[in-house]
């Protein structure tokens, strides 16, 4: 293993028994299962926890991706760490991983070499734990990531078609990390360190833990008793009410202890920690990370690196509240954001790869504009149990001054090694469309809006409006259709204006709750009239701890607790996808048959003019899945 000439820590984390030898190393303190290949990059879960672990003087190993199916030496090749086992599904949650919508098994994987599939089981959180206690039964093992976060209460999976308890029922894990996992991970090693045991560290914030039924607060408290698990088998009522409380706490600057009884054990999960201050995520984002593959893969295509090779992410968090989405769950709604000279250190590291040819492919993040925004009034978000600041208006408290991204973009292109610096991740246009009434902010984000469209538009912008139908994008959280039109209109303008032929690519949703056929038809027609021929679409996936999935399963929207309609089975799915594809002559009968049978005579009209022989050509794009999966 080579070592850097600046640190005294490993140009990668180890990976194997040669490797830690190598070092000189006679013990490790955690050892670290990953279900992604190893990717020492700041964007990727592992790697992240095991440099923060590093640079607090522990040595931290990493075994990526090991064989569950035979003798199971990966999980034995290192030995006993002095500290902790960390299981790491992945960068995704398994399920999302391995099956699509209609829950047919993928033929690929992202983060795995050569985008082989079967490198990780369904559920490593409980397959690594199982695995580990069964050969290591006296050594903690703490589950992370994103699949036990978002399963660390009881959940509906989709795959299954059940509802799940806390994924620590599970897996034999002593504890949970929910979350960005910085602070938690540390806090326990010390604790350990200092000689704790695990079955001590019941309180440490983002953690979940097994506690005794006696132990749920009665009477008077501040903390949060949920519905138990049984009573949500048997009362999905009962479990729609919890997830109001579930989705409330995770985004509270200051939350409050939740329980949920299940069978003779409890589940605790204590309170969320604030937002990570700037000086924090900067610590984090500008450990000595390679930025590469580890060498055992060389040679090797790993697609998810390639996305993110020449990435630069600027902040975390997410006030968006999109009824679909999990970030506000794992991240949290109030964003962390980097210092400017933290992601130019990051940006110089870029430029100076071997491989870069003057691009930056992303300076984004969760939703790419929303750096430095949140609330003026920091005592009132603190005190705000909004779940979207953006819906259904923006809120009063925003400021959404767009100032400090641009200086970012001037920065970075300002450098002479960069052509261009491109916008990759998804923009939030309703807020840098967002009217304020102040006009030197209104200034800012319209030349905001310019510059993106006119200098960091790699020949196509992302864009998500998701739907047509004001009652669906309600039910969404997302803003009405209209405001997509002023954007395109807008994208259109800058473009004659710059003398450029871009494309406006708009992502959209089938099958979500509240939507009915007849509202994908005009969805079918709307888009037909601006010219799409769409193919950045998805079928609604339900995925553990969003709105949209306890709507899905409860048949019931969490806050109101009125009923909701969702298609369910493949015939009603498929009635409502194929109006994406409406300019594809296999699909035209049938939808010329279902808009007769709507009595939608009007759209059958609209949507094919010249009695289904329109003469005007779709474009010759090929329809292709939603790539937000990737970021699950």
């Amino acid at each position: 293993m080579q070592q850097d000439t600046q640190h005294t820590a490993p140009l990668w984390l180890p990976t194997s028994r040669k490797e830690v030898e190598r070092l000189g190393w006679d013990y490790i303190d955690v050892i670290l299962f990953s279900g992604d290949a190893y990717i020492d990059h700041p964007s990727m879960g592992a790697a992240v926890i095991g440099r923060v672990l590093e640079a607090h003087g522990y040595r931290v190993a990493i075994v990526p991706q090991p064989n569950w199916r035979d003798d199971l030496r990966d999980f034995t090749k290192l030995g006993t760490p002095r500290l902790f086992f960390g299981v790491y599904a992945g960068a995704m949650d398994s399920m999302v991983n391995h099956y699509t919508a209609a829950r047919r098994r993928r033929s690929d994987d992202a983060y795995t070499p050569d985008a082989r599939p079967g490198a990780r089981p369904d559920y490593p959180t409980i397959v690594y734990s199982e695995i580990l206690k069964r050969h290591f039964p006296d050594v903690p093992v703490i589950a992370g990531g994103i699949e036990a976060s978002l399963r660390r209460l009881a959940h509906y999976d989709y795959w299954q078609d059940r509802l799940r308890p806390s994924i620590l029922i599970d897996s034999p894990a002593d504890m949970l990390v929910y979350g960005m996992g910085e602070k938690p991970v540390v806090e326990i090693a010390q604790a350990l360190q200092q000689g704790k045991r695990i079955d001590q560290l019941t309180d440490i914030p983002q953690t979940v833990v097994r506690r005794p039924l006696n132990e749920i607060p009665t009477g008077d408290t501040t903390d949060v008793v949920l519905h138990p698990y049984e009573e949500c088998l048997s009362s999905k009522r009962a479990h729609a009410e919890n997830f109001r409380h579930i989705e409330i706490e995770s985004n509270l600057w200051h939350g409050h202890t939740l329980w949920q009884a299940t069978g003779d054990i409890a589940i605790k999960v204590n309170r969320t920690n604030p937002p990570m201050t700037t000086s924090e995520i900067d610590a984090s984002f500008d450990l000595p990370y390679t930025r590469l593959p580890h060498p055992r893969y060389r040679g090797k295509h790993i697609p998810a690196y390639e996305m993110i090779r020449h990435s630069v992410c600027l902040h975390r968090g997410c006030f968006g509240g999109c009824a679909f989405c999990t970030i506000s769950a794992h991240q949290g709604k109030f964003i962390a954001s980097r210092s400017k000279a933290s992601i130019m250190r990051e940006v110089k590291q870029v430029v100076a790869m071997d491989d870069f040819k003057g691009y930056i492919s992303d300076l984004g993040g969760p939703s790419a504009n929303m750096y430095t925004l949140g609330g003026r009034d920091l005592e009132r978000c603190k005190r705000c149990a909004r779940p979207s600041c953006l819906h259904p208006q923006p809120c009063s408290n925003l400021n959404t001054d767009h100032s400090a991204l641009l200086d970012v973009y001037h920065a970075v292109d300002a450098l002479p090694q960069v052509k261009k610096s491109f916008v990759g991740s998804g923009v939030r246009y309703d807020l840098s469309m967002h009217r304020t009434g102040d006009p030197a902010v209104d200034k800012v984000n319209a030349q905001y809006n310019e510059e993106l469209i006119a200098h960091h538009v790699s020949g196509r912008l992302k864009v998500a409006p998701e739907h047509t139908s004001d009652a669906v994008l309600a039910i969404m959280r997302k803003p009405s259709f209209s405001l997509f039109r002023r954007f395109k209109v807008l994208f259109d303008k800058v473009n004659h204006k710059y003398g450029l032929n871009q494309q406006l690519i708009p992502y959209f949703i089938s099958s979500h709750p509240g939507c009915h056929e007849e509202d994908m038809a005009e969805l079918a027609v709307l888009t037909r009239e601006l010219d799409f021929h769409l193919e950045q679409v998805q079928d609604f996936t339900p995925t553990p701890m969003t709105v949209a999935t306890e709507a899905f399963y409860t048949g019931l929207h969490p806050y109101t607790l009125q009923p909701i309609y969702s298609a369910h089975g493949k015939e009603e799915k498929l009635a409502q996808r194929k109006y994406f594809f409406w300019y594809d002559a296999k699909y035209r009968q049938d939808i010329q048959r279902s808009l007769r049978r709507m009595h939608r005579t009007d759209l059958l009209e609209r949507l094919y003019p010249h009695g289904g022989h329109s003469s005007a050509k779709p474009r010759p794009q090929r329809p292709r899945p939603d790539k937000r999966e990737q970021k699950k």
